[in-house]
């Protein structure tokens, strides 16, 4: 009589017999990946308050009101300035505070005010470029990563089939399965990382741009305004 063997062929009980190696490249994996998603989580929410920062000031800016009240009213605030607000804050600060230096040429007073916004600008680009490394290096690391646990598993499955006379697919398919799992992970860490990679890149080279047309036109108007 026949007896039918029920190979367990689910993920956990696959990632259960795999052996230490692929364990460890899984668990490095799922930690990996549970970071990245804390990271986008944090991006997305980082990012578009800085777009509708950028957009309620630029209503406020533009609408015409006195650049002084505009300044007092944003140093007044409990909250610190950011985004396009911190850049302009930075600018005025330092026009309103050399301009009425004696002897102060006009060239000068706008290359104080346009240092200081740059700077401004810069440390503002740095909080929006925080994590970006990380998940485009979890995008591209990760599946080279998984690549190594299915090579590894592979490699096991075939020295177990040494110890027999016949290799029959039963045998053969819980080992492939089980190192299959490690590339599985792996894309799974990735794509999600290049996807929001990407997305980020490009939500904050837009107001990169939208903050450098600022300190160009705000420039102008304090020229004028000297």
């Amino acid at each position: 009589m026949a007896i039918a063997v029920d190979n367990d062929m689910s993920i956990f009980s696959l990632v259960a017999g795999a052996s230490l190696p692929v364990q460890l490249v899984l668990v490095v994996l799922l930690i990996t990946s549970l970071f990245s998603w804390w990271y986008i989580f944090i991006k997305v929410a980082t990012i578009k308050r800085a777009e509708t920062g950028a957009d309620d000031f630029e209503n406020a800016f533009w609408t015409g009101g006195d650049l002084n009240k505009l300044f007092e009213g944003l140093t007044a605030s409990r909250r610190k300035s950011q985004g396009m607000a911190s850049i302009f804050e930075a600018g005025f600060k330092e026009y309103t505070r050399h301009k009425h230096q004696p002897r102060m040429e006009i060239s000068d007073l706008m290359e104080g005010s346009r240092r200081a916004m740059r700077a401004a600008y810069n440390r503002e680009l740095d909080d929006l470029d925080a994590h970006l490394p990380f998940l485009a290096s979890v995008g591209s690391v990760s599946p080279y990563i998984g690549l190594f646990g299915t090579v590894w598993g592979i490699m096991n499955a075939f020295r177990g089939l040494s110890n027999v006379a016949q290799a029959t697919l039963s045998q053969v398919a819980p080992g492939i399965a089980e190192a299959l799992v490690a590339t599985a992970i792996g894309l799974f860490a990735a794509i999600p990382a290049v996807i929001a990679y990407n997305r980020f890149a490009s939500s904050v080279d837009r107001l990169s741009v939208r903050y450098e047309s600022f300190m160009e036109e705000f420039t102008n108007i304090l020229q004028r305004k000297s």
